[in-house]
């Protein structure tokens, strides 16, 4: 009788062959699964910093104008006096310094604190105020910025103060008033630009205003001023395009029927108060610098196009403007 071939072996032996089987089968699909790729931590990494290189950082200029808080006599009427400063808070901090002392200059230039310096000193010495160094010994607080400027502005304000008590009494019927405000005008590269826009009416025939910008390259921390601009020694070109320009100006605005007649009154000279607009080179000048009260705060624009080979690469726009028209706003007024 014929046994079957599985009865050859006894069933202990079976069972060890088929676990032995199992067994070999569990390995080789372990082994398997081990050569298959696998992806490393550091890969991960390195595919989210492509991901963070593909868009570079961009650097802005954020913040907003804070007003400074004066102390002004109570007033009712008409005719109160008006104080305006304002101060840059921004996410620059060697912006806002150099703006908290540009405004400082305007003030110095409005009024005169000479007399309410002097009274100061003279209270604030040992012998006659003892307590004033023993009250500034024991403030040990830390100063905020707006505090320091406001501090700064105070002898501004009283001289101020003064001024209009001083045309009440000779019944002056008017409405003296100072106003300072910095504003961020653009905030991004190549250069970030602050305008400081300034007025003033202390009395007399009609008020002042002034409109100054402030360049900054946010990378470097740094001002720039119109020679950074520039190539190697083209100044000189560029002031005879900004001379075109004026000339340009004077026949547009008519001003005169003759530019040279023109210029013996009023001289052209380059401004180095600078802006970077969208269709040209913005050159910014003052009440009475190139021309009568009249004109305003005059403004000459230099296209794009013909500033090739003036200005640094950088500084010009990729597509450049085919056409700008040198223009000026007769009454220009400041930008807010």
């Amino acid at each position: 009788m014929l046994q079957s071939k599985y009865s050859l072996f006894p069933a202990p032996q079976r069972k060890q062959s088929t676990a032995k089987l199992s067994l070999t089968v569990a390995v080789c699909a372990l082994l398997l699964t081990a050569c298959q790729p696998k992806s490393k931590p550091e890969d991960t990494d390195q595919k989210q910093n492509a991901a963070s290189e593909v868009q570079p950082q961009v650097l802005a200029l954020e913040g907003s104008s804070v007003r400074l808080a004066v102390n002004l006599p109570d007033c009712s009427g008409k005719n109160c006096p008006q104080f305006v400063v304002e101060r840059l808070q921004s996410n620059f901090p060697f912006i806002d310094q150099i703006m908290d002392r540009e405004i400082l200059k305007n003030l110095k230039q409005i009024l005169d604190i000479s007399e309410i310096n002097q009274k100061e000193q003279a209270a604030s010495t040992p012998e006659t105020n003892p307590s004033k160094s023993d009250d500034v010994a024991a403030s040990s607080e830390p100063v905020s910025e707006q505090q320091k400027m406001q501090q700064q502005v105070e002898p501004y304000v009283q001289s101020f103060v003064e001024m209009d008590k001083e045309l009440k009494a000779l019944s002056a019927n008017h409405q003296i008033n100072i106003m300072i405000k910095p504003s961020i005008l653009k905030s991004q590269e190549p250069i970030a630009t602050v305008v400081l826009n300034t007025s003033s009416y202390l009395g007399g025939a009609h008020g002042s205003s002034a409109q100054q910008y402030y360049n900054f390259d946010l990378k470097q921390q740094k001002q720039i001023q119109l020679n950074d601009l520039l190539l190697p020694n083209q100044r000189k070109a560029l002031e005879a395009k900004a001379h075109d320009a004026f000339k340009a100006w004077v026949m547009d605005s008519k001003l005169a029927d003759n530019v040279n007649d023109y210029e013996q009154a009023w001289k052209f000279k380059l401004s180095d108060n600078f802006l970077l607009g969208e269709q040209g080179l913005i050159l910014q000048y003052g009440e009475y610098e190139i021309g009568p009260y009249s004109a305003g705060l005059p403004r000459l624009v230099i296209p794009y196009d013909q500033l090739n080979g003036i200005l640094k690469a950088e500084y010009l726009p990729h597509t450049q403007a085919t056409s700008e028209p040198v223009v000026n706003a007769q009454h220009h007024k400041p930008q807010s």
